[in-house]
């Protein structure tokens, strides 16, 4: 086999890495998205009681209770629109990866396998953060028009 049988070989099989890589990325954030929704429903469905959890349960640095449940449950119902979409990712990314950092250092009596979840969340946000979005997201397309070239 000549060199240029293996290079041809070698492209197509990157090529179709690269669009395994969007589709993860997409998925990644999809996942993501719907982890912390779920939360924020969790939140909103019985407010009185996620308002007693801020203020008796975790232990929030700085912020009063109060502003803390409103603060978080606004962050888990917005920010994964945006994830679904993929606009301003990196940025929500970073709210998103505070977030949960926050949530999982104010609970005093968490679990190994809840301290587990919220190391794979961290996790997943920093690959998005570090890899971005992917193809399949507006932030993606927005950059093709600002920087054609670089596209």
């Amino acid at each position: 086999m000549n060199i240029q049988k293996l290079t041809n070989i070698g492209n197509t099989l990157l090529g179709w890495i690269e669009a395994l890589q969007s589709v993860f990325l997409l998925i990644l954030r999809l996942w993501l998205a719907k982890v912390f929704f779920m939360s924020g429903l969790t939140k909103i469905k019985s407010w009185d009681t996620t308002l007693m959890l801020f203020e008796y349960e975790y232990n929030v640095p700085i912020l009063p209770f109060d502003i803390a449940a409103y603060l978080a449950t606004a962050a888990e119902l917005a920010i994964p629109v945006f994830l679904v979409v993929g606009l301003l990712t990196r940025l929500n990314l970073v709210a998103l990866f505070i977030l949960n950092y926050v949530a999982m250092i104010s609970y005093p009596d968490i679990s190994i396998a809840g301290e587990k979840d919220h190391i794979m969340w961290g996790i997943s946000i920093l690959a998005l953060f570090l890899f971005g979005p992917g193809k399949a997201a507006l932030d993606h397309f927005i950059w093709k028009r600002v920087n054609p070239q670089n596209a």
